[in-house]
This record gives C-alpha cells, sequence and structure tokens, in this order.
C-alpha cells in the first residue's frame, strides 16, 4: 500500500533533481566561458548543491515504497492461507481425520455388537428345553424329614465347645503322666487352634497368682519344633512376649492366668521343664450325639 503524502514528495524531488542537472549541465557548456577571460556571471543565483543528498533521498524514498508494497502483498496473502501446523496439516482436515475414526470405531462396534446378538440368539435356540416327566407315586408323596441329631453331650465336669468336651483338671501331674490320664479318658491333651477355643478356655480356668494348666505341645524330640499330641505341627500360637524362651530344658507348654487383669488369652503360653507338676486340661472330640462315661 502506498501513501498520496509520499508519492508527491518523491515526485517533486525527482523533478528538483532533473531541473538541478540540466542547469548544472548548461553552464559548463557555455562557449564563451574561456580559461583567461573573466567568468561571466552565473545564470543561477541560488548556491549550487553539494554531494548526493538528493539521490540519497530519493533512494530512501524508492525503499520505502518497495517495503510498503511488499509487506501490504504478504498481508493478502496471509489472510487467504488456511492455519497450518508444523507437518502442513490444517486444523479443518485435523477435524475431518478425528470424525472419520470416531464414526469407523463407532461402526465397528455396532457391527460386534451385532454379531454378539447372534451368538447369543444362536445358543438360545440351539437349547434343548427340559422334558418334564410325569410325577410318579413315589414323588407325589411328602417329603421325609431326615432325622435330627442331638448335640452331644459331655459328661459332669466337662465342657462343650464346638463338638469337643474340655476337661480341667483339679490334681497336678507332670506332663507326661497328664498326657496318660487324658488318654484314659478317651481323650487327649488340649489342642487349641484358634482364637475362639483359647479364649474359651481362657475363660473355665480359675484366676490365682499363678495358675498354670498342661495342655497338649511340646518341642522335648526337636528343640524350637513345636508339635502337638497328634503328630501336626504348630502354626502360630498364643504365646506371651519372648516365650518360649527354653529357659531351663524347658520343652512342655502350659497356659497361665494370675490375678492380673491386665493379661489376654491370646499371649498367655509359656514353656516349662515337662517335669514340673501343674493342672492339666484335657480334650475330648465328640460325634454329634455322643455321650461318654464319668472320668474317675
Amino acid at each position: 500500500m502506498s501513501t498520496p503524502g509520499g508519492s508527491l514528495a518523491c515526485e517533486g524531488m525527482y523533478s528538483k533533481l532533473i531541473d538541478d542537472e540540466g542547469a548544472h549541465d548548461e553552464v559548463n557548456l557555455r562557449p564563451d566561458v574561456g580559461l583567461g577571460a573573466y567568468p561571466a556571471p552565473p545564470v543561477r543565483t541560488g548556491p549550487r548543491p553539494g554531494g548526493p543528498g538528493p539521490y540519497r533521498l530519493a533512494t530512501i524514498c524508492l525503499a520505502t515504497l518497495c517495503a510498503v508494497l511488499l509487506i501490504s502483498i504478504i498481508a493478502v496473502t496471509s489472510k487467504k492461507e488456511p492455519q497450518r501446523d508444523a507437518g502442513g496439516t490444517s486444523e479443518m482436515q485435523k477435524k475431518d481425520a478425528n470424525t472419520s475414526a470416531l464414526t469407523a470405531a463407532i461402526s465397528k462396534l455396532q457391527q460386534e455388537k451385532e454379531e454378539l446378538q447372534a451368538k447369543l440368539d444362536l445358543m438360545v435356540a440351539s437349547k434343548v428345553p427340559e422334558v418334564t416327566k410325569p410325577p410318579t407315586r413315589a414323588s407325589t408323596r411328602a417329603p421325609t424329614r431326615a432325622p435330627t441329631r442331638a448335640p452331644p453331650v459331655c459328661p459332669p465336669d466337662w465342657s462343650l465347645f464346638n463338638n469337643s468336651c474340655y476337661f480341667i483338671s483339679r490334681t497336678t501331674r507332670d506332663w507326661p503322666e497328664a498326657k496318660s490320664f487324658c488318654q484314659s479318658q478317651g481323650a487327649h491333651l488340649a489342642i487349641i487352634l484358634t482364637a475362639e477355643e483359647q479364649t474359651f478356655l481362657w475363660d473355665l480356668l480359675p484366676r490365682g497368682h499363678w495358675n498354670s494348666f498342661w495342655f497338649g505341645i511340646t518341642d522335648e524330640h526337636t528343640e524350637d519344633q513345636w508339635k502337638w499330641v497328634d503328630g501336626s505341627a504348630l502354626v502360630g500360637g498364643f504365646w506371651e512376649v519372648g516365650e518360649p524362651n527354653n529357659h531351663i530344658d524347658e520343652d512342655c507348654g502350659y497356659i497361665v492366668k494370675t490375678l492380673v487383669l491386665e493379661r489376654v488369652a491370646i499371649r498367655s503360653w509359656y514353656d516349662a521343664p515337662c517335669t514340673m507338676y501343674l493342672p492339666f486340661i484335657c480334650e475330648k472330640e465328640m460325634g454329634r450325639g455322643a455321650s461318654t462315661a464319668t472320668p474317675h
């Protein structure tokens, strides 16, 4: 784009340059100016322009006009070109590609749904309906109830828990003798596998200064490998903190219940020498409806 003022200024400057050049040539071509004659008075009364000032100004004006035209052309061209990313793809092309991809995905999902529905319909149609048999005379009778069994009955001084009867002795024996006594009653020294069973037995024990009772665990065959009287290995247990410690050849386990109320059932096992005389706990596993004789 060009401005009217700039064009007029440049045209005026160009005319002035032509006039000055013509005047300069006219003075140089006068024949009456000789080497020895007095110089004739100059035709122009004004001072002669010196240096390349007018030509430089004209060059600057022309360069300015070219720059303005170039900027105008670039501005008009950029408005017409669509915005493109680094790869040369326009925003509109991207949107069209995304729309096409979504449309294709939806079509594929719809096709898969139709195929699955067709398979399901085929499976349902191929299923053979069950043939209902006519009721027989036996099936028309009222169903007979299975005989209910009474819960196991424990003898006196024995307590029932989960189909087992437990006996808390009032006399003391060493661990091997306590084991033999329980066996004579068709029982064994108590095997305690759950926290519920442990808590049940703990509640049966009386409190005292140091009331302790043998139960069916020992490591007399291999140190630190505790086993139950049926030969199965101990898993976990309810030991007091720091127990078992095998202080003086302590190979048998017992439960302690004292007057200290802070003691809890699940941390009450200790180890002790099997020769100590303590009361003990027997366990007899019962079938439903069974009963036992009173121990002696």
